[in-house]
């Protein structure tokens, strides 16, 4: 089968995101802390956008960057919940470090893993 070269080079870079993504995935499993996994998910999510985007070109089907859009804003809120979870242990806190007495600031969770 004989393929334009356009098509070929997506393909091409198709192979190279599913490659990048396990990448991603082998850091966010084996990363020495939090942060370093946290970063390797949001890399993940970041590059299954770019794979829906690269799938939807492949297929003729243009609405997919609809889709691509959509999941890369979840992936945003999504890294920010996390983040201000593994930081302040609650996503509903109410009160920051800032407006705390210095006395009454909680000790802060280790995200080193033991």
């Amino acid at each position: 089968m004989d393929l334009p070269w356009t098509t070929q080079v997506f393909f091409a870079a198709t192979i190279g995101i599913v490659v990048s993504m396990s990448l991603a995935l082998l850091r966010s499993i084996l990363g020495p802390s939090t942060y370093d996994r946290i970063l390797a998910l949001n890399s993940f999510g970041t590059k299954t956008v770019l794979l829906i985007a690269v799938a939807g070109f492949l297929d003729g089907r243009p609405e997919w960057l609809d889709l691509a859009i959509v999941y890369a804003l979840i992936n945003f809120i999504g890294t920010l919940a996390v983040l201000r979870f593994s930081k302040y242990g609650s996503l509903a806190a109410t009160d920051t470090l800032a407006d705390v007495e210095d006395d009454d600031v909680p000790e802060r969770p280790s995200l080193e893993q033991p």
